[in-house]
């Protein structure tokens, strides 16, 4: 077996709390706490401000949702309702009271102290009247050799710890939180070391060469070649692979997925190696002795980035305990190119093991990322999860309710959200709603469908201004979209990734409409991540003196980049092809919008694309405008400053 129980830890006690807490809303009459234990736990919250005093709450049923995934893994949603208002633009201390039977209680002081800063007793936040600091970014991918940008909001928080108004209101993770799709062999073999550890549930698969989760775990081509364990039958050639000029190309369309999670317990093992330095002190992953010379040589590379990937965890955790975060997922939260076409749609939920395999990473997108968002939407969703999580036997969870239970989640639409915050924040799903191609089922989908965004649109008319997230930008880079409709024009978009709102007609075209709206003269932020590069587009509608105005920031990767070389040939070609004057404008979706680069400050030679993993933190004015943009760097160097031409 290619792991071992740590034996520092005494096989039959676990810590009572494995991951978090990760703050996901503050608001004044409300907090909202997601958190994992080895067991039930009671636990009570302590709330403490310079102008309401202390406060002590206890929670019961009502207020904490406990969902068992395992023999000793329990989730703990927590959802508190405030009788007393909490104050705002001031620090709020708080903690999680642990009573155990027999035991004095106990604060997180004792039972999470890495998640404290030095010098203070307890975690603190930050209610904001206003959104007038956000940061935000995407593509978080574990074993990347850049930096972890999570860091930076740990080092923001700390320089800001004493300061209610230099600390940001809200931290917004715009997409690929997790990939399920792109997983080094030893984050895999963690996996299943946890996995073993928690007793966290199996299941049956069908449509495999394995038929449970344990005979998985267990087969030779678990690592680096699961691609291997789907069916090699006639019916089953679409799901397996795609050829293009010799070059193959799997219905799980990721470069790299050779370690493609497919269990349910495999990718909620992942968020809690990606969240928490606990569980990684529970196991002792060692290299399976069945990889070839190439795989084993790909292993170590990917441990050394592990390691220090690891040696950050403690401080990432601390900054997910003090900041309210909000998240979103893009494709690489359940794989990569999801429901890219209406073509890879019908092949992909068409098999039963695709179905599952992109089922369990929603239903554990709902767990440990989209209940947080807005708890109140997925009341029905948690209480099947419930259910299906109490019906298990000796081969796992319930076949037939585990089916049921992804088909009401691949049918669900409400996983967009929006917060009436000042600005309002709206926060897009731009892969559950598509707009699928009647005319070509292979040519690429609208992110959004025309029902979605006419409810889209409901969300801005007559606001002064509006804050929008979505995955993907609305205005990229004109020369990597025309890459990809000539690809698309081809008949392969899952070459490139064909995924951007220019990418289908109708819906740029009512995309387009709805900011040229008459009733919406204010002025829009959107930001984005995906593409592993940050810039910031501004854009005016030709022919309109009064707004509306808009704002294109894009921050990528949390710790991911662009391939450095290829970039930089992107971006000159770019500035040269589409110059101000270029003909080649007028050959775009948005030839009726000026759209002005922002420079960074860093530029050497008028770069507009910055390469670089971190974190995204925008300074609104009391307008909603963009006062200050700012990408702050993983690798330490000063924060990017994106300025205007006049700047």
């Amino acid at each position: 077996m290619p792991f071992q129980i740590d034996s520092a830890v005494h096989s039959e006690i676990l810590p009572a709390v494995l991951v978090g807490p990760l703050l996901r809303r503050a608001e004044p009459g409300r907090l909202v706490f997601w958190l994992v234990g080895s067991r039930p736990l009671r636990l009570g919250v302590l709330l403490e401000s310079a102008m309401n005093g202390a406060q002590h709450i206890a929670l019961d049923e009502t207020t904490c949702n406990q969902v068992q995934i395992g023999r000793e893994a329990v989730l703990h949603l927590i959802d508190v309702a405030l009788d007393e208002p909490l104050p705002t633009d001031c620090l709020i201390g708080y903690d999680l009271i642990l009573y155990e039977a027999g035991q004095a209680e106990r604060g997180m002081a004792d039972w999470a102290p890495h998640l404290l800063h030095e010098g203070t007793k307890r975690p603190s936040f930050v209610i904001k009247s206003r959104l007038d600091r956000v940061l935000h970014g995407s593509c978080r991918k574990p074993h990347h050799a850049a930096k972890d940008g999570l860091l930076c909001v740990d080092e923001l928080l700390g320089q800001q710890l004493d300061n209610p108004q230099g600390r940001p209101a809200l931290l917004l993770m715009t997409g690929d939180q997790v990939y399920a799709d792109d997983v080094a062999g030893p984050m895999l073999v963690a996996i299943h070391a946890l996995i073993h550890r928690l007793g966290l549930y199996g299941e049956q698969l069908e449509g495999a060469v394995v038929a449970d989760s344990e005979e998985l775990f267990r087969h030779p081509a678990t690592y680096y070649r699961r691609e291997d364990l789907l069916p090699a039958f006639k019916s089953n050639e679409a799901l397996r692979e795609r050829f293009f000029g010799g070059v193959e190309k799997p219905v799980f369309t990721t470069a790299n997925g050779h370690n493609h999670l497919i269990t349910f317990a495999e990718v909620m093992a992942m968020y809690l190696l990606v969240w928490s330095p606990v569980c990684w002190t529970l196991i002792a992953p060692v290299m399976p002795n069945s990889l070839t010379a190439k795989q084993a040589e790909r292993y170590r590379r990917e441990e050394g980035c592990l390691q220090a990937f690891r040696q950050g965890l403690p401080r990432a955790a601390r900054a997910l305990a003090h900041m309210p975060t909000l998240m979103i997922f893009d494709d690489h939260d359940i794989t990569d190119d999801w429901n890219l076409s209406a073509r890879w749609e019908e092949t992909a939920y068409g098999h039963p093991l695709s179905r599952r395999i992109i089922g369990n990473a929603l239903l554990a997108y709902l767990l440990c990322q989209a209940w947080g968002n807005q708890p109140e939407r997925f009341t029905e969703l948690l209480a099947q999860t419930q259910q299906l999580m109490e019906v298990v036997d000796g081969t796992g969870l319930d076949r037939a309710h585990q089916d049921r239970l992804i088909e009401a989640l691949r049918h669900f639409h409400g996983w967009g959200y929006e917060l009436a915050t000042e600005p309002p924040l709206v926060v897009l799903d731009t892969r559950t709603r598509r707009w699928r191609s009647e005319r070509n089922l292979s040519r690429p989908s609208g992110l959004m469908d025309w029902e979605a965004l006419s409810e889209f649109q409901q969300h801005l008319l007559d606001h002064p201004a509006v804050l929008i997230v979505s995955p993907t930008p609305m205005f990229g880079v004109k020369l990597i979209e025309a890459v990809q409709r000539i690809f698309s024009w081809a008949g392969h978009p899952l070459l490139v990734d064909a995924e951007n709102w220019m990418a289908h007609r109708g819906a740029a075209h009512v995309m387009m409409n709805i900011f040229r709206h008459s009733r919406t003269p204010g002025n829009y932020v959107i930001l984005s991540g995906d593409v592993h590069y940050s810039f910031v587009y501004e854009l005016h509608i030709r022919a309109r003196e009064s707004g509306p105005q808009l704002w294109q920031i894009t921050s990528s990767g949390i710790k991911n980049e662009f391939p450095r070389r290829l970039l930089d040939w992107f971006d000159r070609l770019n500035r040269w092809l589409y110059a101000t004057h270029s003909p080649l404008n007028w050959l775009t979706k948005r030839r009726r919008l000026e759209v002005v680069p922002r420079v960074p400050d860093r530029s050497q030679a008028g770069e507009r694309l910055w390469n670089g993993s971190g974190i995204g933190l925008l300074v609104l004015d009391t307008r909603g405008r963009p006062a200050e943009i700012y990408q702050l760097n993983a690798d330490g160097s000063a924060p990017t400053a994106f300025l205007t031409a006049r700047e």
